[in-house]
């Protein structure tokens, strides 16, 4: 029924839009909104902050049914399988309750920004920095290849916090889409996925609550490495669907 019910949305909301958003570069806001309302946004989270409360078998039909139609835009995966989770493993009572709500109804996009320029996926060699005192979080830097970046209101940054600590000095930082010193590059070209807004993304001088601070500090390397394996997860169920529609 839900396999059915994901398939009717992406008939109606996605295929008869999708050439529009490979020329345009981006999945438009409504794309969003329209698929939380349809309850696929996030569905492994709790109804407690919006969610269904299902596991992960949901979050991997939605994948196999959006690859089906090669429907490469949408980074739907980004922001239920991979942000998602860290809020859910790491975040405070209060993280959950301000985020995970707009995340399930479309209302906020997330990404997750870990690529560098220099360094490209090398998490321990992150030059993005975050300065923490008792009162706030100054973050400086610059990502790139960021899925879901120029849509992006939620975006978890990779960031040094102890530049001389390495795995150790690394933490993850919640950043808004609307905070002063934020801002967005180019939206990338690609040679694929030529609808998914992949993006630089630069912050000079941003200036956040203490409470942005996801986890602990410092153990943002080890909580990356408790999370990335769902991420390859998805990604092999994304590319299995993709084969079997080919074939």
């Amino acid at each position: 029924m839900f396999r059915e019910s994901v398939r009717r949305f992406v008939k109606k909301h996605v295929e008869p839009y999708h050439n529009e958003w490979e020329k345009k570069g981006i999945v438009s806001r409504d794309f969003w909104l329209e698929a939380g309302a349809a309850g696929i946004l996030c569905p492994n989270v709790p109804e407690e902050y919006g969610g269904s409360g299902t596991d992960f078998r949901y979050n991997v039909i939605i994948v196999e049914e959006f690859m089906k139609v090669g429907a490469t835009g949408p980074g739907i995966s980004v922001h239920s399988d991979i942000v998602t989770p860290y809020l859910l493993n790491y975040g405070t009572e209060s993280q959950k309750s301000s985020w995970l709500p707009g995340m399930c109804e479309g209302r906020l996009v997330g990404a997750i920004a870990m690529t560098e320029p220099g360094t490209g996926s090398d998490l321990q060699s992150v030059k993005t920095n975050a300065k923490i005192t008792d009162n706030e979080i100054i973050l400086n830097g610059q990502k790139t290849f960021i899925t879901n970046g120029q849509n992006a209101d939620l975006i978890i940054v990779v960031a040094k916090t102890d530049p001389s600590s390495g795995a150790k000095g690394t933490s993850l930082i919640m950043c808004e889409g609307d905070r002063d010193g934020f801002k967005r590059g180019r939206n990338l070209d690609k040679v694929g996925l030529k609808a998914q807004d992949t993006s630089e993304l630069f912050f000079d001088n941003v200036k956040l609550p203490i409470s942005n601070l996801l986890g602990s500090k410092g153990k943002g390397f080890y909580n990356l490495m408790e999370q990335l394996p769902q991420e390859r997860l998805a990604i092999a169920v994304s590319a299995v669907a993709a084969a079997e529609a080919a074939l």
